[in-house]
């Protein structure tokens, strides 16, 4: 163990973890509340499949902004003030999504909770990443993702219960509110923690040095690590910055006489396609869609939320693994591994829809045999294991700490926009998918997206395993 390590408050580096990924839970409930919610939707806003494709991805729109503005508006504003800001978008999102009749002001809400899910799926592990020491970095940025799938299948089990107290989602319950309504005001309760436990954590250390406020930076590192440790730990993080340039989104571009395509750092485009490949795989297909997916394969609504809340348990439980290996065997492994397994388990579920019948009564859904439903069932649960033993956390664990110090925000910013517009093209194209192509080859494509990242990351993936964020290079 270096000295560093020996000197870490573990107690505050716990307290900083817990507060920053109160984001990652929130941005795990917005992005599952909508799961349930669909049937509400189309009644209240009367949708076809193309609005409520539209209605559910205006989310994604808006962490689309929020991603590609946060990692900027981390480096001028700082880490801290801009989950601020995204903390107050959750509040105020949540109250307008449950309370909005007109369309236009729930997608105008539903984009602003999108901004702060963008917004806080970057900063959150990126924060986390530059207060956490190396040996122990993997494991406290993992957390992030326990919080997302924690928030998901906290709202699977809110879907769950007011439907159950309703009969049916669009049942009105207590004061007179339909029960989908309580599926996005539950999550006002965790938008105000957050906000107020802000207010008790340090800004990163990192940024503050960025900024010339190197007392303040000393005085963070120093309750983090100790005066010795914390003062060399000064010095390093000094030394990776460059004294008469401060960061700018530009930072993500090639420098003279350096490696990159099409203009950008070679570092940057594998952090793309981290990012992108984590949506193409189909991951949000399940968390968006999956109670309307297993309806389509001919499950009632109740066992559709119950599937869901099985698979936000098993997800959870996939992440602890994840925490217990990822700074042991590294990041890299774990990528290859979760490929290989989401493959597999993503071409049995093509066989299962491949070999349903169309339901003569509603041509829209399918009927699966018991046995078929019980194998489509059990591999989408082992293709969610798989997710988030890898993908699911790793990308986000590596975007959080691959960068230089000099271009973290950038590139964060350049990395978040790209997820998240590939997370909005997934959301926004399956229903329309599921309808006109099928579960089958739909399906098809997330398994040959999921070969493909494979290849990927076994060509262009370096570790950072235990790698001391002052020693990124790129």
């Amino acid at each position: 163990m270096n000295d560093t390590a020996e000197r870490t408050n573990t107690g505050l580096v716990f307290a900083i973890v817990a507060v920053a990924t109160i984001g990652g839970l929130l941005f795990g409930y917005d992005s599952g509340a909508v799961n349930g919610t669909q049937p509400g939707l189309k009644a209240a806003f009367n949708l076809d499949d193309w609005w409520l494709g539209f209605t559910v991805g205006s989310l994604l729109i808006g962490c689309v902004v929020g991603a590609f503005s946060a990692g900027t508006l981390a480096d001028s504003m700082g880490r801290r003030n801009v989950m601020r800001f995204a903390a107050v978008l959750f509040l105020g999102g949540a109250l307008v999504q449950g309370f909005a009749h007109e369309h236009i002001l729930f997608v105008i809400a539903r984009f602003c909770g999108g901004v702060a899910v963008g917004a806080a799926s970057v900063l959150s592990p990126a924060y986390i990443s530059e207060v956490a020491p190396a040996n122990i970095r993997g494991r406290m940025t993992t957390v992030q993702q326990v919080m997302i799938i924690t928030g998901l299948t906290a709202a699977f089990l809110v879907n769950f219960y007011v439907t159950s107290v309703a009969g049916v989602s669009t049942n009105k319950i207590w004061m007179d509110i339909e029960a989908w309504r309580w599926m996005y005001l539950a999550q006002a309760l965790p938008a105000a923690v957050f906000l107020v436990a802000l207010f008790f954590i340090p800004e990163s250390p990192r940024y503050l040095v960025a900024k010339g406020r190197n007392e303040q930076a000393l005085q963070v590192l120093t309750n983090l690590f100790g005066t010795t440790a914390g003062a060399l730990k000064l010095a390093e993080i000094r030394a990776s910055f460059s004294t008469d340039h401060r960061p700018r989104l530009a930072d993500v571009l090639t420098p003279a006489g350096g490696k990159g395509f099409l203009g950008m750092r070679s570092i940057v485009w594998v952090g793309i396609m981290l990012a992108v490949f984590q949506q193409l795989v189909g991951i949000n297909v399940i968390f968006y869609y999956g109670s309307t997916l297993w309806q389509l394969a001919g499950f009632t609504e109740q066992d559709s939320l119950m599937i869901n809340i099985v698979s936000g348990a098993v997800s959870i439980a996939a992440c602890f693994v994840t925490i217990a290996v990822i700074d042991r065997i590294g990041r890299k492994p774990l990528l290859i591994i979760g490929s290989a397994g989401m493959a597999i388990s993503l071409f049995v579920m093509v066989y299962a829809f491949s070999h349903a019948s169309i339901d003569p009564a509603d041509a829209s859904k399918i009927i699966l045999s018991k046995d078929l439903g019980l194998i489509a069932v059990i591999a989408a649960n082992v293709y969610v294991v798989f997710f988030n033993v890898s993908w699911g956390p790793v990308m986000w664990v590596m975007l959080g700490e691959m960068f230089p110090n000099q271009i973290r925000g950038s590139a964060l910013a350049v990395c978040g926009f790209f997820q998240w517009f590939a997370n909005y093209c997934i959301a926004q194209s399956f229903p329309v998918m599921a309808a006109s192509l099928g579960l089958a080859i739909s399906y098809t494509f997330y398994g040959v997206c999921a070969v493909i990242s494979l290849f990927l990351v076994s060509r262009f993936i370096t570790e950072t395993k235990g790698k001391e964020l002052e020693a990124m290079e790129g």
